[in-house]
């Protein structure tokens, strides 16, 4: 398959060089392949009716979450397509509330439960009304704050980890909790808002509002308090990088942080200064897909149909994301394996998850 995929690939370079210009996406080309890739991934169920079940219920939730998103509201909790995942992944709930499963490859609680609960909640179904209610607390509960004995002084305040290592806390697994619990409907004055601010101060390179010595200053995000997977800056500080930034700006936004704050303007600027199709800036192609999807839910949240990028071109961001899609799915309805297979995107079920739900932020209204 993968020679398959790079054959395909190579035929979208040459065709995109010969055009110059990729055409403007409409809804019609995006409805057929939305179609498509569910389509596809309809026929990739494994005998539970999930996906990649040997990893637990996390790209299950991705995946039940994009039908549950299709703009024309034809999936259900009861349609064929996902009724069975979606009782598998309420059956895996804890005591505790939390949504994993411990046996699975990647027993992940928090991460997990985050994914399961957005495509539990996106069903919209009285018969797993209990078990949203639960995953929430369970997800509330999780954040860093007085109940660990954390002070608003620790840099891990207010942050959500993978839930496996007590110690570990990021801006990637809060950024899945936030939009759970945001799209699950958790009110806006609900405690777990302000605390994730504090948190999200401190992974923004912004030395006016982080009280961290790493602090840089040009208003992107980092992956942890003093951490970055894009390494370090000149000056040793921790480098600011696209799909943190992409998420930073969408948690603030789900945290009911105003665009118009100063906090998520510089988030923006940085985004339109860094602004690309082709990589992750500065890592490459690692988490590509995953930025893809994070940069339409954030864009989409934002509430501009254009950006401005450091050349001055004025970009309708979603058809231009959209036309890039849209030209690297391959034609028997996936999208292809990032060769940068980083985060578990050598894996074109997880990658085909990210593609249809970045096509369904941005997908503009009726």
């Amino acid at each position: 398959m993968l020679r398959q995929v790079r054959l395909w690939l190579a035929f979208v370079a040459i065709a995109s060089m010969a055009i110059g210009i990729e055409a403007r996406a409409d809804t019609a080309d995006i409805d057929a392949a939305l179609d498509h890739g569910l389509n596809w991934l309809t026929a990739e169920r494994d005998d539970l009716g999930a996906w990649r079940s040997e990893y637990g219920p996390g790209i299950t939730g991705l995946v039940v979450t994009a039908y549950m998103r299709h703009p024309s509201g034809r999936y259900n909790a009861d349609s064929p397509e996902v009724k069975a995942a979606l009782d598998w992944l309420a059956s895996l709930q804890q005591e505790d509330g939390s949504i994993y499963d411990p046996d699975s490859q990647l027993p992940l609680p928090n991460y997990n439960t985050s994914t399961a609960l957005m495509a539990l909640s996106a069903a919209n179904s009285d018969a797993y009304a209990d078990v949203v209610r639960r995953a929430q607390d369970y997800l509330m509960m999780s954040q860093t704050d007085e109940g660990d004995g954390a002070t608003p002084e620790d840099s891990n305040y207010g942050g959500i980890g993978y839930g496996s290592n007590p110690d570990v806390r990021d801006l990637s697994n809060l950024t899945f909790a936030l939009s759970a619990l945001q799209e699950s409907g958790v009110p806006e004055d609900a405690a777990v808002w302000g605390k994730a601010v504090m948190f999200l101060e401190r992974v923004q390179n912004n030395s006016e509002t982080n009280d961290q010595a790493y602090a840089g200053d040009d208003g992107g995000f980092i992956y942890s308090p003093g951490e970055s997977k894009a390494d370090v800056d000149s000056q040793g500080r921790p480098r600011s990088y696209s799909s943190m930034t992409y998420a930073g700006l969408l948690s603030f936004i789900y945290a009911n942080v105003s665009k118009d704050d100063a906090r998520v303007q510089a988030a923006h600027k940085w985004l339109q200064e860094h602004w690309s199709m082709d990589e992750n800036y500065p890592i490459g192609q690692q988490g590509l897909y995953y930025g893809y999807h994070t940069m339409a839910k954030a864009l989409s949240a934002f509430g501009e149909d254009t950006i401005t990028t450091s050349d001055g071109e004025t970009v309708r961001w979603y058809d231009t994301l959209a036309s890039h899609l849209l030209s690297l799915q391959t034609p028997a309805g996936f999208w292809p394996p990032n060769d940068a297979d980083r985060w578990y995107e050598g894996d074109p079920v997880l990658v085909t998850a990210y593609s249809l739900l970045a096509l369904e932020a941005g997908y503009p209204a009726p």
